[in-house]
């Protein structure tokens, strides 16, 4: 046979092999591949047809059970417990306010009839008036009511951008009442796959949609006011940056929008330029680190906000763990839009005593009840060497300066959490965070923590009653900070501080001639306290919640803690291969430790330049 009829015989074979596998395309896939029932109730139903490489796990957590692949461990994290009970005890909150408005009671497991909630006075005068009013429209029938699980025809529609497992969508359908569809999206068809596979696990396809697409263009596709959502989850890996512009224009008039940040080394200082780039801020190394990563997610959300004529009311702001996550309200004003700049501000920080103050963007100014002018602040705040330690200032910024929390509406998550303590598997982490929360002093941003004074100018540690009394004798404002454990966060200026410190010093001396002349502790030292400190403990600077003892500050649970690597296509097997790796490259740019003999010999092996020269010298000879 001739080569040109070889040839042509290969490419009629080829040409019928493609044929036969387009045919086989376009029929779609075998039919055992699907359940009898593939399309009940607008979802498939898979099998589980796995191989061994490919086995399953399945969990249980709160009213939810969740099968993930076994190989890849990213598809469910157990630290995050705490994230999804707190996002559960919060809509419940925001569904009851939302759904009482409308005239509909929820209904919440474990919950007795009758609850009572912390209000203010005028609020509970209005609220009777309403019950009065709506005794007498509607005098013998009974409320309407909303239950877990059942479709509530005008209750909350819910959006999960990045669902993976479907996990947290799948708890909302099971323990939050009030709710009329949950969708949950990943632009992953494994993930989807998912979480069909779990909405049919848990029998909730009546209330989760499973979807595909982008988060992003899903959201821009819900921009009618009719199609916009109740609340909105976005707990990304890592960063929520490309999701918030899209997420603060779908979230319907008042609705709520939940945000997660994992990447904290960002957040917190060790690359300011990476934070400027995503969030609109520079970010400082900082001991108050954990809140000004919370005030700066706020500012970015109000500004992406802003470009819309919206603008964000904080209800609850959680610095935990590794990651920070944030619960605001998205409204539309122009008049409010004005407001914003004045509740953005810059942080100027000294590099050596770590004293900051804040510089306002705007100022808003006028009579109370009457037209408010805006205008530019004035500044800065200080001088262009700090006046305690002298050294420069760092600038750090914007971030939100106003109150992170909604007092009141913490309250209301806190009592029904404390009513309803087998609700949740957190539900003493929960009381404990949110009892130090409304602890806090509101209108003071950030915080200084007890061994950054003491450390400054090296003298031992005073106990933290000890410091709270002194602060409270002086005639100043104190608390915690639910973002810190040793946090001081007070109304009093960084003078009376270090006044404060000055006496402690006194009874604690430090060694002087050791200090250098130039040192922040030498300046600050050097100068006598014009303020008398007094460390008699009170009663008052206990707070209540270190009174009861509650679990305020959580421990880290196990080795290897924090975020999960990215899913990767080898499950387990890449994660082993990658800490081996790990372990192998550690410290690879530190020279090992050398023994000097070794050393001496190893420098022998190299001559030097002169030793070369000599024997061709000699050959010249």
């Amino acid at each position: 046979m001739s080569s040109a009829r070889i040839v042509l015989w290969l490419s009629l074979t080829l040409r019928s092999a493609r044929s036969v596998c387009r045919a086989q395309f376009m029929e779609g896939p075998p039919q055992g591949s699907l359940n009898p029932g593939a399309m009940e109730n607008g979802t498939r139903s898979y099998k589980e047809e796995l191989s061994p490489e490919a086995q399953e796990t399945t969990i249980t957590e709160g009213s939810a059970k969740i099968a993930f692949p076994s190989a890849n461990e990213v598809f469910y994290n157990p630290v995050q417990e705490f994230n999804r009970d707190l996002t559960c005890a919060v809509i419940t909150e925001f569904a009851r306010i939302q759904l009482a408005a409308k005239g509909i009671q929820i209904k919440v497991p474990g919950e007795k009839d009758v609850q009572k909630v912390v209000v203010d006075l005028s609020e509970q005068e209005e609220n009777k008036a309403e019950l009065k009013e709506d005794a007498n429209l509607a005098s013998g029938d009974q409320p309407r009511t909303a239950a877990v699980g059942e479709i509530c025809q005008e209750g909350l529609r819910v959006l999960e951008g990045l669902a993976a497992s479907g996990l947290r969508s799948i708890r909302f359908a099971k323990e939050v009442p009030g709710l009329r569809s949950v969708v949950a999206n990943d632009a992953s068809a494994r993930a989807v796959e998912l979480i069909h596979r779990n909405v049919q696990l848990n029998d909730v396809a009546h209330l989760v949609q499973p979807s595909q697409a982008d988060a992003r263009m899903l959201m821009y596709q819900h921009q009618r006011v009719s199609e916009k959502f109740d609340v909105i989850d976005l707990d990304p890996y890592g960063s929520p940056a490309p999701f918030l512009d899209a997420a603060v224009q779908a979230v319907n008039e008042g609705g709520l929008l939940c945000v997660t940040c994992t990447d904290m080394a960002v957040l917190a200082g060790n690359s300011g330029e990476t934070c400027y780039s995503k969030y609109g801020a520079m970010a400082l190394k900082s001991r108050a680190c954990h809140e000004m990563a919370l005030r700066i997610v706020l500012h970015s959300l109000d500004l992406r906000a802003n470009c819309y004529q919206r603008f964000v009311v904080p209800l609850l702001s959680i610095s935990a763990d590794f990651y920070v996550r944030v619960f605001v309200l998205v409204f539309t004003g122009q008049a409010k839009v004005k407001a914003s700049a004045s509740k953005q501000a810059l942080v100027f920080q000294c590099v050596g005593c770590g004293a900051f103050q804040l510089q306002r963007l705007g100022k808003a100014s006028g009579p109370s009840g009457g037209r408010v002018k805006f205008s530019a602040a004035c500044g800065p705040p200080v001088a262009p060497e700090c006046e305690h330690c002298g050294q420069r200032h760092q600038l750090g910024g914007p971030l939100w300066a106003e109150p992170i929390h909604d007092l009141d509406f913490v309250a209301r998550v806190l009592q029904a959490v404390s009513n309803n303590p087998g609700r949740f598997h957190t539900s003493e982490r929960i009381r404990g965070v949110l009892s130090v929360i409304t602890e806090e002093l509101p209108d003071v941003p950030l915080y200084y923590t007890l061994d950054q004074l003491s450390s400054t100018i090296h003298c031992s540690t005073p106990s933290l009653l000890q410091l709270r009394s002194a602060l409270l004798h002086a005639g100043f404002r104190v608390s915690l900070s639910h973002a810190c454990k040793n946090a001081v966060k007070t109304d009093a200026p960084i003078s009376a501080l270090w006044d404060i410190m000055r006496c402690w010093e006194k009874e604690c001396p430090v060694k002087r001639e050791r200090l250098s002349e130039t040192s922040p502790a030498f300046r600050i030292l050097s100068v006598e306290p014009r303020l008398q400190a007094n460390f008699t403990i009170r009663d008052d600077a206990n707070p209540s919640s270190r009174q009861q003892g509650l679990k305020r500050f959580q421990a880290n649970p196990e080795a290897n803690w924090g975020p999960r690597p990215r899913a990767r296509p080898g499950g387990k097997a890449a994660d082993k291969a990658m800490e081996e790796r790990r372990r192998l490259l550690q410290n690879k740019r530190k020279e090992p430790g050398e023994d000097p003999v070794q050393r001496a010999a190893r420098l022998k092996t190299f001559p030097c330049k002169r030793f070369k020269e000599e024997p061709a010298v000699a050959a010249k000879l």
